[in-house]
């Protein structure tokens, strides 16, 4: 379900393909862990709810009524980009050729439409997608023309917008915002393009010095968003801005080795648990949920689906920083194996 009612399901509201793309991701990401039977169950409803979604000409549906019933004709380019993304990541790891092959033919379809986005978050989570792709299929040199239009489309807003002080894609920092340096990460992975990767740490950096001088993770308030120029507003903070900071922190250690960044995943997971502008806790140990957000006197109590799932994702990839910081520490020695 997409919403809820504190921690129970609001039926009204029904389904959305963000969050069974975002739960594909977890589901893949926890079996990655432990080969967990209950991930593995998990796995086609998440799987088959994407392939119900996808249109015939290979684009895909948003919304879904508790009925069954499409609400929309096409969704957004990010719900677009993030399944893209979750795809991709399924082709890179599946736990059988089956979920492989199956992925592979709702990915194919929807290649056509990689070139008609537009907006830098759709395009980010596709850059992802494709990059998970391409580290199955290496030597398919379509689809790393299509990394590499993409990853131009992001690099030329970031050089359209840069000043001397400024360094970021757009004149505002609005949502999901660390999900751009991190696709210029994953992109410049397959390609080793140093200029990419320069924009990337650039970018990085300049988001850094906004959302952590306080010591804890502080992310972009939505009320207003921060335009070039004015206050960067504090609320209300959103668990789907500390997921992103999360992974990007991480995919930054992988790319430059730098152990910072391993404590800046760590600081931003903290969000999470209480390190934050309110000192109070958004994951609820009774329900298992995550509140959505961070109101200026108080939380959002409610526990949708978004919220809980970049809780889990988060928690799992610092679940894998751990696992990194031990190699780290004792190179040359057998991690131990992390439970929680």
């Amino acid at each position: 379900m997409q919403h809820a009612k504190y921690g129970i399901p609001n039926l009204k509201e029904g389904y959305c393909l963000d969050d069974n793309a975002r739960a594909l991701i977890m589901i893949l990401m926890a079996y990655q862990r432990n080969k967990s039977k209950e991930a593995l169950n998990l796995l086609p409803i998440y799987l088959s709810y994407i392939h119900y979604m996808q249109r015939d000409d290979g684009n895909f549906r948003n919304f879904l009524s508790f009925r069954r019933e499409y609400l929309d004709e096409v969704g957004s380019e990010d719900s677009f980009g993030r399944t893209v993304w979750s795809l991709g990541y399924l082709i890179d790891c599946a736990p059988n050729s089956s979920y492989r092959e199956f992925a592979g033919e709702l990915f194919y379809r929807s290649i056509p439409h990689f070139k008609a986005l537009h907006h830098l978050r759709g395009i980010a989570n596709t850059i992802i997608g494709i990059s998970y792709y391409l580290k199955a299929h290496p030597d398919d040199e379509i689809l790393v023309g299509e990394l590499l239009v993409l990853t131009t489309y992001l690099t030329k807003a970031y050089r359209e917008n840069r000043s001397e002080e400024w360094h970021w894609f757009e004149q505002k920092l609005t949502y999901d915002n660390a999900i751009l340096p991190l696709a210029l990460l994953r992109s410049c992975e397959i390609t080793e393009d140093e200029n990419v990767k320069q924009i990337a740490m650039e970018s990085l950096r300049f988001l850094d010095t906004l959302t952590m001088k306080s010591g804890f993770l502080s992310p972009i308030g939505s009320y207003g968003w921060y335009h070039r120029g004015e206050d960067v507003p504090i609320f209300d903070q959103q668990a789907i801005e500390t997921m992103a900071m999360v992974l990007m922190y991480l995919q930054a250690y992988q790319s430059t080795s730098d152990p910072v960044f391993i404590e800046k995943t760590f600081i931003s997971f903290q969000w999470f648990l209480g390190e934050n502008i309110l000192r109070v806790p958004l994951y609820d140990h009774e329900t298992k949920g995550c509140c959505d957000g961070l109101q200026q006197t108080a939380l959002n109590r409610n526990q949708g689906a978004e919220s809980t799932l970049a809780y889990m994702i988060s928690y799992l990839t610092v679940l894998k920083a751990l696992e990194l910081e031990y190699q780290y520490t004792h190179a040359g020695q057998e991690p131990e194996p992390v439970s929680g």
